[in-house]
């Protein structure tokens, strides 16, 4: 029933959100958080993967093998914040990433595997602004000839 329904909403990934990135090997940061559902406003526990500028979910570990689907892919060049969120949703270890259209919310298992996700997240949308604006290198010297 719940692939039905991911097949009806096109909540599956598009394969070219992940294309190229071996999230099997060698990931940045893995682990279990409970994500609320985008549509569906229920708590589904998830093993997550950030590798390469990419934070993709899967139903559990097994699946994150070569031949696995995500069932989530997230850009973190999409990715405004990520902070805490005890406060909006009152529940512990909570935290949000949000991006210019959306904010879905998270729950890790202690406070430590939070500010951990926080952390790793954070460093991933800085590291790729860093390469963004590395790319957009303007000369100001070649227009003053």
């Amino acid at each position: 029933m719940e692939n039905l329904w991911r097949l009806a909403t096109a909540q599956d990934p598009n394969p070219e959100d992940y294309q190229g990135i071996e999230f099997w090997s060698n990931p940045e940061r893995t682990g279990w958080l409970t994500k609320q559902g985008d549509y569906i406003k229920t708590w589904r526990r998830r093993w997550f993967i950030l590798k390469q500028g990419k934070l993709l979910w899967f139903k559990d570990p097994t699946a994150a093998a070569p031949s696995g689907i995500p069932r989530g892919v997230i850009s973190v060049s999409d990715c405004l914040t990520v902070k805490g969120a005890e406060d909006v949703l009152r529940k512990p270890s909570a935290f949000e990433l949000s991006t210019a259209h959306s904010t879905m919310f998270f729950l890790a298992d202690s406070d430590k595997e939070k500010e951990d996700w926080i952390n790793s997240i954070g460093r991933a949308i800085v590291q790729h602004s860093r390469s963004l604006a590395d790319n957009e290198v303007v000369d100001y010297d070649s227009s003053r000839r």
